[in-house]
């Protein structure tokens, strides 16, 4: 049988669930009201599929120890498999992506690999549904056909693209699909009402059943010179033992999704459409439908007070929030920055985005707690010349050796034991000890233990930018400066 390989997409930053989700800790982390995010339920879906010995999930090089961290947790409480990763050096969109992948696999396990493409950020509720719905596609793919899978729509929705169905695809044991008649991108609400009246239609998920070598030659026919190029790119990357790392040409590559470059032109394309409770969480609503919604239909996660309050959708975890005679609204409170829109604009949330990123605003991607390879640190205070962090290191992560210009630093361990690197000083300090980092410095922080450090920064001076660093050495492989 020829190598099945679930291949995760992680590269969406979900702008339209700003403020939770963000650049440095886009949708696929956002943690769901049961504990899990994302990506962790696309592992376990992954996982669950019978034959599959090996995943590999394509994210951006920044996200990869995110990521581990991630499926360390859920390999913790279920069977192993083994996990690889593509890194890109930035995101082209899923026709780049999924050709990289569909190029790697080929060269590990030859050109019938069948990939089966998830993006991170969607949430599957009905397993066994979904499953029936592989093995199909699954089928469909060893036959030569480009797969896509069609959800089932249960109202005129007008955020999706839509797939025609056409010829019948069938197998000795009944139905396998339909052959495409043609994509349609997003409606107005009239014609995706006429579309749920004619029957014969299905939303777009995004997610791909193909043979790597067909896959391929697809991307030769109709985008020739993306193909030449992303062979050029792939033969350049550095391979370590768990991922290949792509070049930094690959972000020259065009920015064009899999639906244009190459299942729109095909002739190949197939769709197996089912109802296997599927959601893009793509807006605040989705969001809220994951709730349970009170007798009021108030869907909120936190401490929440709520007087004449109906149809909102809260997420305070961090403080009280309280609502007085309001409606239909989105309130979702973060320690630095505050979202409350009408419920019927939340797919708008994007705009803001925009603004905040056009105006400079860092919060349009980080958040107050900001995670890196060696653990987080969380901003708790700044000022003109001051700023404030808690750090948490993991057992046995360091930082870079590094140097800052324009600042001093104060460490103090709260708890845990710190081995640093200050000039020519190297030493232990221990919990209520602390040490002083004068700027210009070259200095590092080290976890030698086997609980987490943690301990307070306070930063002092000209200039307290996290651009203000000067990597001497780095473990994680970041660039210098």
């Amino acid at each position: 049988m020829n190598a099945f390989i679930p291949v995760i997409l992680s590269g969406g930053t979900g702008t339209r669930l700003w403020p939770l989700s963000r650049q440095s800790h886009p949708k696929p982390f956002l943690i769901l009201p049961d504990g899990e995010n994302l990506l962790q339920k696309s592992l376990r879906r992954a996982a669950a599929i019978p034959d599959v010995q090996e995943i590999l999930t394509v994210t951006n090089r920044d996200y990869y120890f995110q990521t581990r961290d991630a499926y360390d947790a859920v390999d913790s409480r279920e069977g192993h498999r083994q996990l690889r990763y593509l890194l890109e050096p930035v995101g082209r969109n899923t026709a780049p992506a999924i050709a990289a992948a569909a190029w790697e696999l080929q060269e590990s396990f030859g050109p019938d690999t069948i990939l089966l493409v998830l993006p991170a950020d969607h949430l599957v509720q009905d397993l066994p549904s979904f499953l029936a719905a592989v093995e199909k596609a699954r089928e469909l793919a060893q036959a030569g056909y480009l797969v896509t899978f069609g959800i089932t729509p249960g109202w005129p929705e007008t955020g999706y693209g839509y797939i025609e169905a056409g010829e019948v695809l069938t197998a000795a044991d009944g139905i396998l699909g339909h052959r495409v008649r043609r994509f349609v991108e997003k409606p107005d609400l009239a014609r995706a009402q006429s579309f749920l009246d004619a029957g014969g239609y299905s939303w777009n998920s995004g997610m791909f059943c193909l043979r790597a070598g067909i896959f391929l030659e697809e991307l030769a026919n109709h985008q020739p010179a993306l193909s030449r190029a992303l062979g050029q790119v792939l033969s350049h990357g550095r391979r370590q033992d768990d991922y290949l790392e792509l070049p930094q040409s690959f972000a020259q590559l065009p920015d064009i999704s899999v639906d244009y470059a190459v299942m729109e032109p095909t002739q190949r394309a197939a769709v197996v459409a089912g109802d296997f409770g599927w959601s893009d969480i793509g807006s605040w609503s989705a969001f809220g439908g994951l709730l349970e919604a009170d007798a009021q239909g108030n869907q909120v996660v936190g401490d929440v007070v709520l007087e004449d309050a109906q149809g909102c959708i809260v997420h305070s975890s961090e403080r009280l929030a309280a609502l007085l005679g309001v409606e239909d609204l989105v309130i979702i409170d973060t320690p630095d920055a505050l979202l409350i829109a009408r419920k019927d604009r939340d797919q708008e949330v994007k705009k803001i985005v925009a603004e905040l990123k056009r105006r400079g605003h860092e919060s349009h991607a980080l958040h107050r707690t900001v995670y890196r390879p060696w653990g987080t640190y969380t901003v708790l205070e700044e000022g003109p010349r001051f700023k404030i962090k808690r750090i948490l290191v993991k057992p046995g992560a360091a930082l870079s050796l590094q140097m800052h210009h324009h600042r001093s630093e104060h460490w103090i361990v709260v708890s845990g034991t710190a081995k640093i690197v200050n000039g020519d000083e190297e030493r232990l300090i221990r919990t209520n000890e602390s040490t002083y980092i004068p700027a210009g410095t070259p200095h590092r922080l080290i976890n030698p233990g086997v609980i987490d450090l943690v301990m307070i920064e306070v930063q002092s001076g000209e200039y307290l930018g996290e651009d203000d660093i000067v990597r001497f050495e780095d473990r994680y492989g970041r660039t210098p400066a």
